[in-house]
């Protein structure tokens, strides 16, 4: 299949098209992978069965949990790591339905973020997709405006989406994308995520996950990787190969945010496109 002029035209808007050929390769066949650990992919399984609603708890003070030390640096100091504030999760997230998710992630207090942030990030885009898009956490521009994927990153991102026919914008599922962070809160000076954090967010990804019933997955960074997939393994050795969440394949790829640092991996990216176009072509086919 050759790009039409006006994918070519996204391409070199892009400053891609030197990485990004008119006449793409033909991705083989990859067979799909499950990610380790099976126990963590059974629970998200569990949780996608599950459609309802119920109503979110009343929120309750956070604790404050202070962490173990953490293991010198081999610059001989030890950073100071931040005091995790958890409280108690939203109850019956897994049989919630959009009403009712939007409402319990607006006023979640599960973690400290609540005590940061300006507004919760829930995510956009249609509740029907047939790709669904994961990043990390939001940053000062998504906490400002309410929306991930903001700024530069999203504006990449969006030209990256157009250059194979899909948008954010309204329209339909087949090229409509839901777009979603692993964090519905902003991390202080866009600090990476804690772990315990992730875990508290988790159950609303998952939820929305099951909502969306998406053909497709794309992780796209570190953080959405590692906690979708359940490892430590960096993107370098799990891109080019199809995973497996709750019965969903995934595909995993560098940030937006890291490839307007790194912009000569942007074929990376590229060919990581293509490989979860095939995937979702093969899945529908198959339908």
């Amino acid at each position: 299949m050759r790009w039409s002029e006006r994918q070519l035209a996204m391409l070199k808007e892009m400053g891609v098209a030197a990485f990004w050929p008119a006449q793409p390769a033909p991705v083989p066949e990859v067979p799909a992978a499950r990610s380790e650990p099976a126990e963590a992919h059974a629970l998200a399984a569990e949780a996608i069965a599950q459609v309802g609603r119920s109503a979110p708890a009343a929120p309750r003070p956070p604790a404050r949990v202070v962490p173990p030390p953490a293991a010198p640096s081999t610059s001989g100091t030890t950073p100071a790591a931040p005091d995790v504030v958890l409280g108690p999760r939203p109850v019956g997230v897994d049989t919630m339905d959009w009403p009712a998710l939007r409402e319990a992630v607006s006023g979640c207090q599960a973690c400290g973020l609540c005590q940061s942030r300006r507004q919760t990030v829930f995510g956009t885009g249609n509740e029907q997709a047939r790709w669904m898009i994961v990043g990390e956490a939001p940053g000062e521009q998504e906490d400002r405006q309410g929306e991930p994927f903001v700024g530069r990153a999203g504006q990449l991102l969006d030209r990256m989406l157009a250059a194979i026919d899909l948008t954010r914008s309204e329209a339909g599922p087949e090229r409509q994308v839901f777009i979603a962070n692993v964090l519905k809160c902003r991390p202080p000076a866009n600090r990476n995520p804690l772990p315990q954090e992730v875990a508290q967010c988790e159950p609303f990804l998952l939820r929305q996950m099951a909502l969306v019933q998406p053909d497709l997955i794309v992780a796209m960074g570190r953080f959405a990787v590692q906690s979708l997939l359940k490892t430590t393994e960096p993107i370098g050795k799990l891109r080019g190969r199809v995973h497996e969440v709750a019965g969903v394949p995934v595909v995993v790829t560098y940030h937006p945010a890291y490839l307007l640092r790194n912009p000569a991996d942007k074929g990376l990216v590229w060919d990581d496109l293509c490989l979860a176009r095939e995937v979702q072509a093969r899945r529908r086919q198959g339908a």
